[in-house]
């Protein structure tokens, strides 16, 4: 099976993309020692992996780290960045029956490369252990930590055979992933990556405690365009009663979220905001509620996007 999957990941890839195949090897198969290696490069503390690659692919998984370090200062170069999107238009993406290809607009997926929705076979999925709550010193999570869906062939069945912290999964078992999820107050995340054939593969259910995403957003302030907004913003209510729920950072994940000087109501800081409403549902009074924000892009709403 394995020679099969290598194969498909192989022919899937255009004439002149076929120098991503092993960049995607890779990251699909050892997406541990990926994770560790952005950490080590950040100078941040990682756990230690049960094996190591040898000298060969660490020196190679070395150099794509750093390569895709040296791109993601710039929307225009970036090759690995993510979209926050809503549980509504997460779910969307794992229940898709027939095949997906749309070109995005950069309204929606504001980077220039890595930003289709590409989507063969959208039925086969799998699902794995985060990699970033597994390099993490104190994870949030206990295992298995399945929280990380690859969505579509040749991906997902190829991390499904190959990685073994990664497993086939069908849609309904994603489903009820992300909504497990959702509930636990993690953000709903679509990432895009060039060696995956210049589009989506891959929903993460996030924490700022943890994931890399989220905590590199949140370090550099949005100076780096590692994600992009979910093309909602959060406003708060007059029926807020100050109980400051939402200001814990697990009820929202940018730090976006304080109480007013007398202290009797939240108060969302626009520009932090990323419209993933996890505090929408967290907050008991229900008075904070997302409205649709142009200056935060357009929601990765495949309803809406495909009857355009």
């Amino acid at each position: 099976m394995h020679n099969e999957t290598s194969k498909a990941l192989y022919e899937a890839l255009s004439l002149e993309d076929k120098n991503d195949f092993f960049p995607a090897y890779l990251y699909l198969k050892y997406i541990d020692h990926f994770m560790s290696k952005v950490l080590q490069s950040l100078g941040m503390p990682t756990t230690e992996l049960p094996f190591e690659l040898g000298a060969d692919l660490d020196a190679m998984m070395e150099a794509y780290v750093q390569e895709v370090s040296e791109a993601a200062p710039s929307a225009d170069t970036s090759i690995y960045h993510a979209k926050v999107i809503k549980l509504k238009d997460a779910l969307q993406l794992v229940t898709q029956k027939a095949d997906v290809e749309l070109d995005i607009s950069e309204k929606v997926i504001p980077f220039k490369v890595a930003k289709d929705i590409l989507l063969h076979n959208p039925d086969s999925i799998a699902v794995g252990r985060c990699p970033c709550r597994a390099a993490a010193e104190k994870s949030c999570l206990p295992p298995p930590m399945e929280v990380c869906l690859f969505v579509g062939d040749p991906i997902a069945s190829f991390i499904g055979d190959q990685n073994q912290h990664f497993r086939p999964c069908t849609q309904e078992e994603a489903v009820r992933v992300l909504e497990e999820s959702h509930k636990n107050g993690f953000v709903q995340t679509a990432w895009f990556k060039k060696e995956l054939g210049n589009s989506f593969h891959m929903i993460c259910n996030c924490c700022s405690c943890c994931c890399m995403g989220i905590k590199m957003w949140n370090l550099l302030e949005g100076t780096v365009p590692i994600m992009a907004p979910s093309g909602y913003v959060a406003e708060v209510g007059d029926d807020c009663s100050g109980c400051a729920t939402c200001v814990d950072e697990h009820a929202c994940h940018f730090n976006a979220i304080t109480m007013s000087e007398e202290g009797d109501k939240a108060v969302i800081n626009f520009d932090k905001c990323m419209g993933c409403g996890v505090c929408e549902d967290v907050c008991p009074d229900k008075a904070i509620r997302l409205r649709r924000e142009p200056a935060k892009g357009e929601p990765l709403d495949l309803a809406e996007l495909m009857g355009q």
